[in-house]
């Protein structure tokens, strides 16, 4: 059984998040930005997401080819091999700095979804601050206000300071 690459990883968590195949999310990413701009940023990291995984299973397949039992290679190839296995990790180390950008999305979308179900919530809150039903804190009694300081340029001095 294959194991699941982090394109296949970021598609599941892309999904899950908003409840529609991928496909459809990316006709919604692309003909409606504005009304889901998380929605078009996971999709854009997985569009990159997706150049990456390609670049992987590239350098995956090359060093397999170069490595392969019973092969022996050349002294020429050990360059190749050297390369090929600095940009596997490369690809892999981006690759998983984007699934970690499309986590991050799908957490800011899960933390702006509560704040958005409660609206009104916010707005009786905001009702009763500007009404001055609030709860007032207990505490001292503020006093006379004490003599206000004067605010202006400094008087001038006897000469110039050095």
């Amino acid at each position: 059984m294959p194991t699941a690459t982090m394109l296949d990883q970021a598609t599941a968590m892309i999904e899950k998040a908003w409840g529609q195949p991928v496909e459809a999310l990316e006709v919604l990413a692309v003909r409606r930005p504005s009304e889901d701009p998380l929605l078009r940023a996971a999709m854009h990291t997985r569009t990159a997401l997706a150049i990456t995984d390609n670049s992987v299973s590239v350098h995956q397949n090359r060093l397999h080819a170069l490595t392969r039992p019973g092969y022996v290679p050349a002294h020429y190839e050990l360059d190749r091999i050297v390369s090929s296995a600095a940009d596997l990790r490369v690809a892999l180390s981006e690759s998983g700095a984007y699934l970690q950008a499309i986590r991050r999305v799908v957490e800011a979308r899960e933390a702006a979804v509560p704040a958005a179900r409660a609206p009104a919530d916010r707005l009786t809150q905001a009702a009763v601050a500007r009404s001055g039903h609030a709860l007032a804190t207990p505490g001292p009694v503020p006093g006379p206000p004490g003599s206000s300081a004067v605010v202006g340029p400094p008087a001038p001095g006897a000469g110039p300071r050095r």
